[in-house]
């Protein structure tokens, strides 16, 4: 699992900051400040989770692919889909029920990290 953790991480932060780059340069004159902001809130976690999920590979090495450390990497990758993928479409596409999914997508991450954090505290 580690390997493709390390390799979902790194295309997940390729494809965060094309996004980025996307919503400032594509989006900037197109969308609201507050539709912007929500997309770059977006971008934002999907960088910092893209990592989080490098992470995550490293550390399933050094736990023998624990099954709390692979499930923290499903989580994570789960969050990104679920929070960063509606705030993204939400912003463009305007429709307001996709807010209703972010949260989820926010339980995924905070779900993710105390696996994790289960794990550390067990294995390492």
């Amino acid at each position: 699992m580690s390997k493709i953790f390390i390799i979902l991480g790194s295309l997940n932060a390729f494809l965060a900051v094309a996004l980025g780059a996307f919503g400032a340069h594509g989006l900037q004159s197109k969308l609201s400040e507050q539709m912007l902001a929500t997309y770059q809130t977006g971008v934002k976690y999907h960088m910092m989770h893209a990592l989080g999920l490098i992470l995550i590979g490293i550390i399933s090495r050094w736990t023998s692919d624990s099954l709390l450390v692979n499930w923290s990497g499903w989580f994570i990758c789960a969050g990104i889909v679920l929070f960063s993928g509606s705030l993204y479409l939400l912003s463009i596409s305007g429709i307001r029920w996709l807010g209703a999914v972010t949260p989820l997508g926010g339980l995924s991450f905070l779900a993710s990290w105390i696996l994790l954090a289960v794990a550390a505290f067990k294995y390492l």
